[in-house]
């Protein structure tokens, strides 16, 4: 296939395009994978295939398990402190109410606060993650974390739901 037409099917976000792609280039790109034998003059276009790649191997690995990137079990143990749980009629209710009052919940949050312990407890995001998105440090995201939980749990035993 020609390289205009593997250009398009990118743009079409087609996904035909990177098996396309690796039919055409994949023993090209074997080749280069490593550093080149002569020495490049210009370094930068060697670098920036190499971090797009270990970018995309980074991705993948957080990835890899699903949902979560072997993040989700922690995060569920973190709220399984706070919230209840159950499976009979009545906690499906429950549940319910829960669902509410904790929308009602985030609603009193400010943005910041909100969008941080949503990107963990929905987006199942890493505290590093959070970090580098909100520019705080680990640290910080982790307090804001525990002290919204807390949070969670007080308003949760107000509305009788914990």
């Amino acid at each position: 296939m020609e390289d205009i037409k593997i250009v398009e099917l990118y743009w079409q976000r087609s996904e035909d395009a990177i098996p396309e792609t690796a039919a055409k280039f994949g023993p090209y790109c074997h080749t280069i994978a490593s550093m080149p034998s002569n020495r490049p003059k210009v370094l930068a276009p060697y670098l920036a295939k190499l971090t797009r790649w270990l970018s995309l191997t980074r991705l993948r690995e957080q990835n890899a398990l699903r949902r979560g990137g072997g993040e989700t079990a922690l995060v569920l143990d973190e709220l399984a402190e706070v919230v209840p749980d159950g499976t009979d009629l009545e906690k499906r209710v429950e549940l319910k109410e829960l669902s509410e009052a904790l929308q009602h919940f985030l609603n009193t949050l400010d943005e910041t606060e909100a969008q941080v312990f949503i990107a963990r407890c929905w987006y199942i995001a890493g505290v590093k993650e959070i970090a580098e998105r909100f520019g705080f440090t680990p640290g910080k995201v982790s307090t804001m974390l525990h002290r919204t939980r807390k949070k969670l749990q007080d308003y949760l035993k107000e509305e009788g739901l914990c």
